[in-house]
């Protein structure tokens, strides 16, 4: 498809191909510090280079692609400063989230929370349950019932998935987050505003310091080449 064609294209196209190449991200298929080629993009993705640039456009809009010297567009690496920022807010929304459903949830949501933790149990690693507990996390933010935070958490989560591999990929962090889950589960079965948010701060806390050890073991590696 050549350029003639882009003043014809639809803007859902170029929406469609900024929903493909976000999924993409998330997947891992494209990794911190990979370029973004207008002309392979469009050919891979079978569309025209303005939906590709479109969808660039809107990716470095949400701080997910910066462009590099000499590069171009490529996909944002976060330094250590951005990942303590992130899940300081990450604790400070989530944990907001938890502390409202304890109050707004109904006894159905709490259910689905259950049942959608004993399936994170089960899937163990890799990336179904990565996907179930995502599914987790986007039940809590619903049961909260607060839509400006909801807001806020959608930005929060584009700029989540520059962080990497998901930490369930480890089979010990795995079981942990399940048991945490429990631990927040009980605090909405109670009521217990206070406690949830505690319970879900606990959490992020304790995925903020696995992360954070990732992160020195990717440097020490790049010190070592």
């Amino acid at each position: 498809m050549s350029d003639q064609d882009d003043a014809s294209q639809p803007g859902p196209q170029g929406s469609s191909t900024y929903t493909r190449l976000l999924d993409e991200i998330r997947e891992g298929q494209l990794l911190p510090g990979d370029r973004l080629r207008e002309t392979e993009l469009a050919e891979r993705l079978n569309v025209s280079r303005t939906p590709v640039r479109e969808a660039i456009r809107q990716l470095e809009a949400d701080g997910l692609v910066a462009h590099v010297p000499r590069q171009g567009a490529t996909v944002r690496s976060l330094d250590y400063a951005e990942v303590m920022e992130l899940y300081e807010m990450r604790a400070v929304l989530e944990g907001t989230a938890a502390r409202l459903a304890a109050r707004a949830a109904s006894d159905v949501e709490l259910d689905e929370l259950g049942a959608l933790n004993d399936q994170l149990a089960e899937a163990g690693t890799g990336p179904e349950a990565t996907r179930i507990n995502r599914i987790f996390h986007a039940t809590l933010l619903d049961a909260a019932k607060n839509r400006f935070l909801a807001r806020s958490m959608l930005s929060l989560q584009k700029a989540l998935l520059i962080l990497g591999p998901s930490q369930l990929l480890d089979g010990q962090r795995a079981d942990e987050a399940v048991s945490e889950h429990r631990d927040i589960m009980a605090a909405l079965q109670a009521r217990d505003g206070a406690a949830a948010e505690a319970q879900m701060r606990a959490h992020i806390e304790a995925a903020q310091r696995m992360r954070i050890r990732a992160l020195r073991e990717r440097d020490r590696g790049h010190d070592d080449t």
